[in-house]
């Protein structure tokens, strides 16, 4: 190396030690390990902010990922729909407008046909175990339906029971009612039986019982509590009509982002987070029941004769589905064996699965 080469080295060696030490002294150099990144997720919901569903599932099983992370998964809340209406869920989250959030497939009817077989009529006492058997089906038959999206869960909700103003103990008392539904089965089963089915969101709900607009819904628990509807509506048949096809999705730009740590975190609490949080369980079922009878209404037990009766009308409408989307050239015949299998593994009985089709 030439002498002046030489200097130069030395001089930048000695230029580099003055300024990192100065660097150093001043705190401008931070010795710390480097964090993981951070990530806040937006999460959306049609659930009202003082529901069961937020307060009890969404925000512990967020709160539960941002421990985890060690604060490197933090999330925004956005409940009641406030970022849109409740049948825009899923578009919410497949255009990237939230991150992350729960959708219900019944809203759009015909736009997940096959996974309307998630809310045959069953007796399904907890949202855990729904999770449990719409995981179980989505695997086996449903992930066509939702290639755009990060599938996390799917499920079929939880027995829904008829709530109106006045008592109903047969299918000719139900003859001219108006009943709001979801759409799906539930709106097949509601005109098999004689009412009328009307579609509203269920914030209008109350105040169309109120008023007499309608007569009364068909909805779950949770959902009766949650706005409040068992003030208006004093008497619920305990049967079931199924519920809805819903579950929990996120935008597949930011599940495929997320470093792997956070994928972890994400899949371990999102594959059921009903059972991760504790909310809305089998063993809270009870729970929403007793509340709802404390507030002033009424459970009619249908009689058995009765009850079959009305099953049977259920399973006619099963049939008649199958044989729509099999003209279509949808597997529905095998999708419902698959559904009355995997609730026959977990002791649940399918109501609305005629005993031709119980087997693929």
């Amino acid at each position: 190396m030439c002498e002046k080469c030489a200097e130069l080295t030395r001089r930048n060696f000695l230029k580099g030690v003055v300024v990192g030490g100065t660097a150093l002294g001043l705190g401008l150099y931070d010795s710390r390990p480097v964090q993981a990144e951070a990530t806040k997720l937006k999460f959306s919901t049609w659930h009202p902010p003082l529901s069961r569903e937020t307060k009890t599932v969404w925000t512990p099983m967020l709160d539960e990922m941002k421990k985890r992370s060690g604060g490197n998964l933090d999330y925004n809340m956005y409940a009641g729909g406030a970022l849109g209406k409740a049948p825009e869920h899923y578009d919410i989250v497949s255009k990237g407008l939230s991150d992350m959030g729960y959708f219900t497939a019944t809203f759009t009817p015909g736009r997940f046909p096959l996974t309307d077989v998630l809310s045959l009529a069953a007796w399904v006492d907890g949202k855990d175990l729904a999770v449990d058997i719409g995981n179980a089906v989505y695997d086996r038959i449903l992930r066509d339906e939702f290639k755009d999206v990060k599938v996390l869960e799917l499920n079929g909700c939880i027995q829904s029971y008829i709530w109106t103003k006045k008592p109903v103990a047969k299918m000719e008392d139900l003859k001219g009612l108006k009943l709001r539904t979801p759409g799906g089965h539930q709106t097949n089963y509601v005109k098999a039986l004689g009412a009328e089915p009307v579609f509203m969101p269920p914030g209008d709900v109350y105040m169309a019982i109120e008023t007499g607009t309608i007569d009364g819904i068909v909805t779950c628990p949770p959902v009766i509590l949650a706005f409040k509807l068992h003030e208006v509506a004093k008497y619920g048949v305990v049967t079931t009509f199924g519920c809805v096809s819903e579950g929990m999705v996120m935008n597949m730009n930011t599940w495929n982002k997320l470093p792997e740590d956070q994928k972890k975190i994400v899949n371990e609490l999102g594959t059921n987070p009903f059972r991760a949080s504790g909310g809305l369980t089998r063993s809270e079922y009870p729970k929403l029941i007793e509340e709802i009878t404390k507030g002033g209404v009424k459970m009619v037990e249908l009689q058995k004769d009765e009850a079959q009766r009305w099953y049977g009308q259920f399973q006619e409408v099963t049939r008649k589905w199958v044989a729509d989307l099999e003209a279509k050239g949808l597997p529905a015949k095998k999708a419902v064996a698959i559904m009355n299998e995997e609730c026959e593994k977990r002791n649940v009985q399918v109501v609305a699965c005629p005993p031709e089709l119980k087997k693929a």
